[in-house]
């Protein structure tokens, strides 16, 4: 079985309890050490592997041999998977492969930033909608979801994947409005 799970922020302590029991009992983790803290691996028994410099091949490959022997398989990810975390094209490759799999969400960077912040994202009378994006780099975003479009809806918006655009984002925010 392969399990996806979500790291969460970045805190050992942020990570789900479901999210941690898969760790400890994981044969195999697939992690991606530019992203993940290494705190998080830490007193884990099972074998490592930094998808850092890895295909998507070799990592379902890790996948693949790993089930194939009756062993337990963890894929972390950053954050909370559901958001920006590339795993569709995996699962595509294990349901054709007939490999089952779990997907096990974290703790977003969007509850944590707010909760740095001593701050809710939604107040009332002011904002009770969240509009979560990212700007247009490598990734291009579909021109009906321009930050600038975005922006005419004047709502609370979390942006990912975006500080190194920082100049643009604001321009565009200040184009539509924001």
């Amino acid at each position: 079985m392969v399990y996806f799970v979500g790291a969460g922020p970045g805190d050992p302590e942020l990570i789900t309890l479901k999210g941690r029991k898969l760790l400890q009992k994981a044969h195999v983790i697939i992690y991606a050490g530019s992203l993940i803290n290494p705190a998080m691996l830490e007193g884990l028994k099972a074998e490592l592997y930094d998808s850092s410099g890895m295909k998507l091949e070799e990592i379902v490959d890790v996948m693949k041999r790993a089930v194939s022997q009756g062993k337990t398989v963890v894929r972390l990810h950053s954050g909370d998977i559901s958001f920006y975390s590339a795993i569709s094209e995996q699962i595509e490759v294990l349901r054709k492969e007939g490999i089952p799999y779990e997907v096990v969400p974290g703790v977003s960077s969007l509850s944590a930033g707010a909760a740095a912040l001593g701050q809710e994202l939604t107040i009332p009378e002011i904002s009770q909608t969240v509009i979560i994006t990212r700007a247009g780099g490598r990734t291009p975003v579909p021109e009906k979801e321009s930050l600038e479009l975005l922006a005419k809806h004047r709502a609370t918006m979390v942006l990912f994947l975006s500080a190194s655009l920082a100049d643009r984002v604001q321009e565009a925010l200040l184009k539509g409005g924001y």
